[in-house]
């Protein structure tokens, strides 16, 4: 796979990990949300500048979407993709999750 979908697939996974829309990344980055749908097809290859802007969005290191070890899996391991999923939501949320978490186990 390219590099370039690949990397687009990483910004989406992690948006979508992160609860959030495509049109609030793109406003809170200053970007359309036409080019950051362009981006997370595989279409454009973003500046620096605004790779960091999508990644301060979102929450996520830069990094994040650079990761193209697993490109046929989903991106991290499980515990790497809860821990995402959580990262911007409440403390009330975060603990609502752990209730679930220990209810699905018997924990």
């Amino acid at each position: 796979m390219q590099d370039l979908v690949v990397f687009g697939k990483n910004i989406r996974a992690a948006r979508e990990a992160a609860n959030m829309s495509r049109d609030l990344v793109a406003e809170r980055a200053g970007i359309t949300t036409n080019y950051l749908g362009e981006i997370e097809r595989g279409e454009k290859w973003p500046s620096l500048e605004n790779i960091r802007a999508v990644a301060r969005s979102i929450g996520v290191s830069p990094a994040r979407f650079f990761e193209f070890e697993n490109e046929g899996a989903n991106a991290g391991t499980s515990v790497e993709r809860i821990q995402l999923a959580l990262e911007n939501r409440t403390t009330d949320e975060q603990e609502q999750a752990v209730r679930v978490l220990k209810a699905l186990f018997g924990l």
